[in-house]
This record gives structure tokens, sequence and C-alpha cells, in this order.
């Protein structure tokens, strides 16, 4: 049996209902764009640590398709997460004679830095919202003050809002499929959480909501929008405001170095954004806790003058 011929039997019978849609999809793309014309064609048995490492630093050299130039450490440890699973299964079920793909060295991730908006920039784009007729805009501003991912923005719905309690509750997620958009289960598990909103906010959905036609907080006539389409609306607000290009994910960035700056607790923080531990807030919003702790400090230096 050829490798490829083992990966469509473990990705449809083994992978297929144990996982998200996303998961599923981003895994077939993965065997198609990078691993079907390369090792493919190898039986497993045959796919040494040394073949394997060869793939990947080809991968690392010019495994990027459309410029020939290499793939990130990120999208490379993708493609060695497929190969270390599929060939872990065939070994167990005895399709293989030995697992060795453990042994394959993984690139170093390297940590993106955190980019936010400055609090002048944050109120431009709040006021251009606010003042704009665009009532599906408003997620951006909401997005702001909950630090909601874009995928939760999109399918979040009326219902999940409680306006009398003042909280909003994450239960779901969505991404843009070949048919259209697909709700799914959130992130991770601590991606099901309860966020609470500014009272300042609450008048502001009220009003959107008796204005709209849809279940969907962020809609078009009545319908949801794609998540790449709303992402390309953000862009298009950014370059109208004359402020430079930032990711839609720096929304939550700003959100989270806001609530530091206002004196939030990691631990509150981590809660909210729906993070596994206060760990992972507090390595990627170091420099924002730092700064903060120096402000404070400064602050207490003033009383010694």
């Amino acid at each position: 049996m050829k490798y490829i011929d083992w990966l469509i039997q473990w990705l449809e019978n083994y992978i297929r209902p144990s996982v998200k849609v996303r998961t599923y999809e981003r895994y077939r793309l993965i065997i198609g764009q990078h691993i079907k014309d390369k090792i493919g064609g190898i039986e497993p048995d045959d796919l040494s640590p040394l073949v394997l490492q060869s793939f990947i630093t080809e991968l690392l050299q010019s495994g990027n398709r459309k410029t020939g130039k290499g793939l990130s450490a990120n999208s490379v440890n993708a493609v060695i997460s497929v190969i270390q699973s599929s060939l872990k299964t065939a070994h167990l079920l005895g399709l293989a004679k030995e697992y060795t793909a453990d042994k394959l060295k993984r690139p170093k991730l390297k940590e993106k830095p955190v980019e936010c908006f400055t609090l002048a920039e944050q109120k431009r784009i709040e006021q251009s919202i606010l003042n704009g007729k665009k009532d599906k805009l408003y997620g951006i501003i909401l997005c702001l003050y909950s630090g909601l991912r874009i995928g939760e923005l999109i399918a979040l719905q009326w219902c999940d809002i409680d306006f009398a309690k003042g909280i909003l509750t994450v239960s779901k997620s969505c991404h843009d499929g070949k048919d259209g958009l697909v709700i799914d289960e959130p992130k991770t598990a601590t991606s099901r959480r309860v966020i609470p909103l500014p009272k300042q906010l609450l008048p502001v959905l009220k009003d959107i909501k008796k204005k709209s036609d849809s279940p969907f907080v962020v809609s078009a006539n009545g319908k949801p929008v794609s998540v790449r389409s709303y992402q390309r609306s953000f862009e298009l607000l950014l370059k109208k405001l004359k402020i430079p290009h930032k990711g839609f994910h720096s929304l939550r960035h700003t959100f989270a170095t806001r609530a530091i700056e206002c004196g939030m607790d990691v631990k509150t923080l981590s809660e909210i954004l729906g993070h596994k531990n206060p760990t992972v807030t507090l390595n990627r919003y170091a420099h924002s806790l730092m700064e903060h702790k120096a402000d404070m400090m400064n602050r207490l230096g003033k009383l010694l003058q």
C-alpha cells in the first residue's frame, strides 16, 4: 500500500468522525498540497526518519507552491503532525512495521509580535463606525470591548446576549467553508465562556437589534456575513481612516492591552479571552504588563516628590 492510499483511508475513517470540520478540511488540504506528490507514492515502511526529515527540509526551503519560497515553521509543523499521526495509526494497525516519525525534528516557532491599535486609533475607529450607517460594522466595536475572535463574532446570535444581565455567551464559532459559512464548536473547551459587557455598550447593541432582521448580530441583508468579507470590510475601514493596516485579530489584542492598562488582573483577562490558563495570557502580553507595572511604579514614585 502506498502512503497516499493509507492517508485517504486514515483521513476518512479515523480523522473525519473525530474532529471538527475545519480540522478535517485543513488535514485534507495539507495532504493534497504538500504530501501527495512528494512522498505519497512511497510505501509507509520506506518512510525512514532521513527520508521524512529531507522532505521537511525541502518544505522549509521551497515548500510554498505559490511563491517557491519556504513554508513557515507553523505550516511545516502542521504537516509533521499529519505525518506523525497517520504513521502512528498505521503502525498500531499493523500496516507499518515500525513507527519512527517521532524522530523528526520540528522547526522552532517564532512568536508573532502582538499588534494593537493605539488609544487614539481606537477612538477614530469607534467614532467612524458610530457616525456611519453600516450596522454590521458595530461588530468591530463589540470586539474592542469583549476580545472576541472573528469566528466567534460572526457566529454570535442575539440570543447569546443577555441584556438584562449584561453578559455575552460564547458557545460557537465559524469559518468559511466551500459551500458557505460553517458554524462549529468553539476553538477549545476554554473558549466556551461568559463575558460581561460594558454597560455603555448595551444601549448601542439594543438599538442595532431593533433594526436587525437576522438572528445574527453581524449580518447584511438579513444574512450572516462570511469571515473573509468581514475582514475585507475592516481592511477598507482602516484604509479610509488612513490607519496602518493590522489584521482583524489586532482588535482582540487591543482589548487585552486596554484591559491591562485599566488594571485588570491576568486571571480575569485570561478567562475573558478564553485562554487555556493565565500563563498563556502572561506570555502573550508580557510587554504590556511590564509597561503597566512601570507606569504604576512611576505613580508611586511621585509620592516621594
